[in-house]
């Protein structure tokens, strides 16, 4: 099920970027077998299976890939593979003997995706980093917080994620068509620090339009105007979010708040916005959240409340559209997008799936699968 069906990739396991960018694959309908290492990984970042999320959907063995045959035997796989993905530092699979040359050579039509922070050149290519670290090269981190304060890290969103998985996803299916097309392969090398960037296009736009003129915490978008603003709310702790950002918007904000525009400076004013907000901010604690959602969400205000992750579930739009899903017992969010003609699945519990049977389809011999899976 899915647009990915029929669609074989390998992924050698790693942390951040690569599983997310894998979960993503498999939720599409891609067929995706995991190789974990034999030895466990830092413990600092690894936890009982069943809450490592973006593990599901796939099948995963432990392979010895300092073993001769065992390389071997992953590269007949991926003679049998649309695409690879990994997320290591340079040159270490090139170490395995499973570089992009020995692999685009058994499989010339192999997209072969490449996730790092860094990228695969650069004086900082070696280097080891996280998130934090690549999004701060890129002028992302220091654009986000508020005035006076130091930048805040935006969890592991815009580096790992937004900057690392999706661009991962999005360069390997434009390798695979390409492929199907020429008939050839190519590497996809989805740096960090290249899709954080990419990803701030619009704001270098704005920077260079004038339209952020203000250091971080005072413009439009970070925290500066009072209408693209988070707000408490009377229960200490609640906080709703107001977006009112376009005149008409502007306008039905004010109605429903009961505030005279005449009463109101211009919305553009920079040197308002101040002023303005401790108003809206007095105004806000006069009610619970609740409250104000009777009164605002649902209009075209631009308002949501802010909702905990414990909240988020419970929330009427969430649950209609069955945004989150139980899987193995566990809640968590399901998989996006969403496809009108070929509806996907529903995901597996990491470690639910058949490894046998998942490498069956790669060609391999029932002495070959057991060797690797016991």
């Amino acid at each position: 099920m899915g647009p990915l069906a029929g669609v074989k990739i390998v992924e050698f396991a790693g942390i951040g970027p690569a599983p997310m960018a894998s979960m993503m694959l498999a939720d599409m309908g891609a067929t995706v077998v995991r190789i974990d290492r034999l030895a466990p990984g830092d413990a600092a970042v690894t936890m009982a299976e069943q809450y490592e999320f973006t593990k599901r959907s796939r099948a995963a063995i432990a392979i010895d890939l300092k073993n001769p045959a065992n390389v071997a035997l992953v590269l007949k796989m991926i003679e049998n593979s649309d695409a690879i993905l990994e997320g290591f530092r340079p040159g270490v699979m090139e170490r395995l003997g499973l570089g992009p040359d020995v692999c685009l050579a058994r499989n010339p039509r192999l997209a072969y995706g490449r996730v790092t922070g860094w990228g695969q050149e650069g004086p900082l290519a070696h280097a080891a980093g996280h998130d934090l670290n690549y999004i701060a090269l890129t002028g992302a981190l220091h654009a986000i917080g508020r005035a006076g304060q130091k930048p805040t890290p935006p969890l592991n969103l815009v580096g790992d994620y937004g900057g690392g998985a999706l661009y991962l996803v999005t360069g390997l299916l434009a390798a695979i068509i390409s492929a199907r097309s020429t008939g050839k392969g190519q590497v996809v090398d989805a740096a960090m620090v290249d899709g954080a960037l990419s990803l701030m296009t619009p704001v270098y736009a704005m920077k260079a339009g004038g339209r952020l003129p203000g250091p971080r915490g005072f413009n439009q978008l970070d925290s500066g105007s009072y209408y693209y603003e988070v707000y408490e709310c009377s229960e200490p702790g609640t906080y709703i979010s107001i977006a009112s950002i376009e005149a008409k918007f502007h306008a039905e904000l004010l109605q429903r708040l009961e505030i005279d525009p005449a009463s109101m400076p211009p919305q553009r004013d920079p040197a308002t916005w101040p002023a303005v907000k401790e108003r809206l901010t007095a105004l806000f604690r006069t009610r619970t959240r609740d409250q104000w959602c009777q009164v605002l969400e649902g209009t075209d205000v631009c308002f949501a409340p802010v909702l905990s992750m414990d909240e988020a579930a419970e929330h009427p739009h969430n649950a209609q559209r069955n945004a989150f899903i139980d899987v193995g017992g566990m809640r968590q969010p399901a998989p996006a997008p969403r496809f009108g003609g070929t509806p996907l699945a529903h995901p597996t519990a990491p470690g639910a799936t058949d490894a046998r049977g998942a490498l069956a389809q790669w060609g391999l011999s029932e002495a070959e699968i057991a060797s690797v899976a016991g």
